[in-house]
């Protein structure tokens, strides 16, 4: 059965509205949750992005059952990757075991505004795997001293280590990313129900490993009002990651999206309240190797209706799977 997860989307609420939304999840009955980590929204109608470690302590002291993941933190520019594994231990001990740290190699509309200039794709890729390199040693309690060709550590140790570290998920769009997903990480992260990247994983050491999808959709008992709503802040999704890893900011990914039609959006993502149009979104991903799938709903102020529409029709439809 794939385990179905709530997404705390950080560029479309507030950081106290965030933490009250997933402790409606965890009563509605997701299996675990995920949350981005961005310093701009994609797209100005979102409107937010509050700074996620925070709200993940928070979010870690509000709830008591539900997991807890990046999806997913960038390790190598805002961040140096020895302060991504404090955090991360950090989050563990808070969380009480409920913590996985999801890292990746970044996106330029997050990572620019510390002003490293923003290299391609292989350079990215080099960087974060020295960058799971750190982490993890730091994580297993060792003391560090790393000089590198991106990164150097002075005697880092962690002083506060969770009994058991947090998994790692690396994530994935491409061969190249999937085969350092497979020999790095715990698990698989992707948003494209493609069974090439779970392939691809499985062939470099990720079989058998979890493999978590995310899927959005634009809940709402009038599918226009849906449709409108997802057009108005997730049209930028259709751009693909080649595309959306580049753009530096709103405006960029605005502009980028112009042409994009209302209609070119339904055709992608689920719209409306048929649950099941949810339910076979969902399959696909099952069908291509996912184990998880966490569930995106669109609009900050829309997460309420969607809970309980989820407790009450979608989980137990989901469950089935």
């Amino acid at each position: 059965m794939v385990r179905i997860g709530y997404t705390m989307m950080t560029e479309q609420a507030g950081p106290r509205d965030l933490v009250d939304h997933l402790v409606g999840a965890e009563r509605a009955g997701f299996d675990f949750s995920v949350a981005s980590d961005h310093y701009f929204p994609w797209l100005d109608s979102q409107g937010h992005a509050p700074y996620v470690w925070s709200v993940l302590g928070a979010a870690a002291q509000a709830t008591t059952r539900i997991p807890l993941m990046t999806y997913v933190t960038c390790p190598g520019f805002r961040y140096h990757p020895a302060v991504v594994a404090q955090k991360a231990a950090t989050m563990q001990i808070l969380s009480q075991g409920r913590f996985r740290l999801g890292l990746g190699s970044g996106e330029n509309l997050n990572e620019h505004v510390v002003g490293p200039g923003w290299p391609a794709a292989h350079v990215r890729l080099e960087r974060l795997e020295e960058a799971v390199g750190i982490v993890r040693s730091l994580l297993d309690g060792d003391l560090v001293n790393h000089h590198g060709t991106h990164f150097d550590v002075e005697d880092a140790r962690l002083w506060d280590l969770p009994d058991v570290p947090p998994p790692i998920g690396i994530a994935a769009s491409g061969p190249a990313s999937c085969a350092l997903a497979g020999r790095l990480g715990d698990l698989l992260v992707a948003v494209a129900p493609e069974r090439d990247l779970v392939t691809a994983f499985g062939e470099h050491g990720g079989s058998g490993k979890p493999c978590v999808g995310q899927l959005p959709v634009s809940y709402d008992p009038d599918r226009e009002a849906a449709v409108r709503r997802a057009h108005d802040q997730f049209r930028w999704a259709l751009g693909g990651w080649p595309v959306n890893a580049e753009l530096p900011d709103p405006a960029g990914f605005a502009e980028a999206t112009r042409y994009i039609r209302p209609e070119d959006v339904a055709d992608t993502l689920p719209c409306g309240d048929d649950v099941d149009a949810v339910t076979e979104a969902v399959r696909r991903y099952a069908e291509a190797g996912f184990t998880e799938v966490a569930l995106v709903q669109i609009g900050g102020d829309q997460q309420e209706p969607f809970l309980a529409w989820a407790r009450s029709a979608l989980l137990p439809a989901l469950r089935t799977l």
